[in-house]
């Protein structure tokens, strides 16, 4: 049996995220992250609580980005849904818990980031190669792309370019 309970967390790695590959090629990545509670005393002083350590799970492309991304002591949030599991190991009942991981980022409370945005060989065709430069000068001549949806229903875009009669313009 299992139950998912939708969570968030904000806390820091406690080791790098192992990145292993499934017998299908899925990218899984586990992370350990502990979170520690703000205490105020009596006398108006905080302290740190006792730390709790939460398993999260990462697949696909989240797994791979967090790998690259990520290291030990990192201030990290993560959101996504708390999963229970029971299972039997040498006759006996046990419980584990775990998160799923739908995202997870640096928690920009405790610092910088830069994104860097992946490239996406599956819109793009796998000969094709993407290369961004942030330092490159942006040209005044070029004109931000223009969307007409005259569609009161949810428009739906292929991924590899607009149907044949589509209402919609660019």
């Amino acid at each position: 049996m299992s139950t998912k309970i939708p969570v968030s967390i904000a806390g820091n790695l406690v080791a790098d995220p192992e990145l292993s590959f499934g017998e299908s090629g899925v990218a899984h990545a586990k992370l350990r992250v502990a979170v520690n509670q703000r205490i105020q005393g009596a006398d108006g002083t905080w302290h740190d609580g006792e730390p709790v350590f939460h398993n999260v799970s990462a697949f696909r492309a989240l797994a791979e980005n967090s790998a690259s991304s990520l290291k030990k002591g990192d201030a990290v949030t993560v959101a996504g849904e708390l999963e229970f599991r029971s299972y039997e190991k040498e006759g006996e009942r046990r419980e584990a818990r775990r998160i799923v991981a739908d995202t997870i980022g640096p928690d920009l409370r405790f610092g910088t980031a830069v994104y860097q945005r992946s490239s996406n060989t599956a819109v793009a065709g796998p000969d094709v190669e993407v290369q961004a430069n942030i330092d490159a000068p942006v040209a005044a001549d070029v004109a931000a792309p223009g969307y007409n949806i005259t569609s009161k229903s949810p428009v739906v875009v292929p991924p590899f370019g607009v149907a044949a009669g589509s209402e919609m313009n660019y």
